[in-house]
């Protein structure tokens, strides 16, 4: 097994886009050799510079995307199938617009010299396979080709609802994600295919439809019709919450005893789950890289068997964690120690 790095390509430089360089750039695995995008090389450069770094990560040269570590070459280009990922000699590319989430898109990647596809959101139908952190990434397979990291909602979910089940049992789960707006909604009333999502982000919470409890299932399919998930898009730009309702197996657990399981499970996954007994809000969990943040002050009984549980998460997290599947791969293919 060599020690080379990761040969990754980006498409979508957007939030997750953006914070996958900066993270490549904490470590020495992962050299980011390609970026595809429709912004403009310059906007680019700019946007990296303006994400709160301490000093500029970055600098465009003929471009080409400089730092201490790499160089990026930068790619105007709009679609999957326009991007010569052959001649950039990537290992896998990540498709991080959120908006190709088709097999035929990710298959474009794969014709235009992609080894492998991860993407940083989930796909709008079945691919070769869901990695999810800390609950099936020893499932993956070399074989493997079109792949999903999940999202931030789903990973946190997952995660939450494991610990909680390994520990106590959980026969139902209903979760309601109250969400960041997100960069497909519109901060002025504009007309969108959905009515609701015609509103103002920035003005209005807006009820939406959520994928999350649907591909939990697939992967912990012990819950198979036993999810259900909603999400509330709300006017802060990062910093998103879990409201989950549970059904426990056992009608005697105790407010405590759901938070022990889950300071165990943060104990034994301490980069995926953190733990706070802070009176907390959105914007203190901004720069958080672990999956989710349970909030153990929050817990409560309602009833004999339904406990409601409250976790925090973040973009940053889920851009680790689509890192993490990237490494998981890497190593598959022998390109990491």
């Amino acid at each position: 097994m060599s020690d080379r790095k990761i040969r990754v390509g980006i498409m979508g430089l957007g939030q997750i886009g953006r914070q996958l360089y900066h993270l490549a750039l904490e470590k020495d695995d992962i050299e980011i050799v390609a970026v595809a995008d429709i912004g403009k090389p310059e906007i680019i450069e700019y946007l990296l510079q303006s994400d709160g770094m301490e000093e500029p990560s970055c600098k465009l040269q003929d471009n080409y995307l400089t730092n201490k570590k790499f160089r990026t070459r930068m790619l105007q280009l709009a679609r999957p199938e326009e991007v010569p990922w052959d001649i950039m000699n990537v290992d896998c590319v990540v498709d991080a617009t959120g908006r190709y989430r088709r097999r035929r898109d990710m298959e474009a990647h794969l014709r235009a010299g992609a080894k492998r596809v991860i993407l940083a959101s989930l796909p709008s139908e079945p691919i070769d396979r869901i990695v999810i952190p800390g609950i099936n990434e020893g499932h993956a397979t070399g074989a493997d080709k079109m792949i999903s990291a999940g999202s931030a909602t789903t990973n946190a979910f997952a995660l939450l609802l494991q610990s909680l089940d390994q520990s106590l049992g959980v026969d139902f789960a209903s979760l309601t994600t109250v969400h960041a707006y997100s960069s497909d909604q519109s901060l002025q009333d504009y007309a969108h295919e959905d009515f609701r999502r015609s509103r103002s982000a920035a003005e209005n919470i807006i009820p939406n439809n959520n994928e999350s409890a649907r591909w939990v299932e697939m992967v912990l399919p012990k819950f198979s019709g036993k999810l259900s998930g909603y999400a509330l898009n709300v006017p802060v730009q990062r910093g998103s919450l879990l409201d989950v309702n549970c059904v426990m197996r056992d009608g005697t657990v105790t407010v405590n005893q759901l938070n022990d399981a889950m300071r165990a499970a943060a104990a034994q996954h301490p980069d995926l789950i953190g733990i706070t007994d802070d009176p907390i809000v959105s914007s203190d969990v901004i720069g958080c890289q672990q999956s989710l943040l349970f909030d153990a002050g929050a817990t409560i009984k309602a009833g004999k068997k339904i406990v409601k549980v409250l976790a925090w998460y973040e973009s940053l997290g889920h851009a680790c964690r689509v890192l993490d599947v990237v490494r998981q791969y890497g190593k598959l293919d022998g390109g990491v120690s």
